[in-house]
């Protein structure tokens, strides 16, 4: 057997457990905000120092959320969004079927 079907049954058997799709949701939601203000900032042609400084957050700070390792708040979220000349939408949207 395989590293990448032994990794599938893993992964498969981890979904199964109670709060697993929840946590799941949270880690894909914090990577794509990081992602999205990465992804703005660069375009401006920032550094995460100069990020934090216009947010008023730290550069460590810019790096963990870039790098999805946290879930902000809406007051971080509006205080990026500030400093980076965006709106802030926030919305719901009905959910594909897998």
């Amino acid at each position: 057997m395989g590293d990448s079907s032994r990794w599938a049954e893993m992964r498969d058997r981890r979904m199964e457990e109670p709060g697993a799709e929840e946590a799941y949701e949270a880690a894909r939601l914090a990577f794509e905000l990081g992602r999205s203000v990465r992804e703005l900032r660069e375009r401006q042609g920032w550094s995460q120092t100069q990020l934090a400084k216009a947010a008023g957050m730290t550069q460590s700070a810019v790096a963990r959320f870039e790098a999805g390792g946290t879930v902000p708040t809406l007051a971080v979220l509006e205080r990026l969004a500030l400093a980076l000349g965006v709106s802030l939408k926030v919305g719901f949207e009905p959910r594909q079927a897998a």
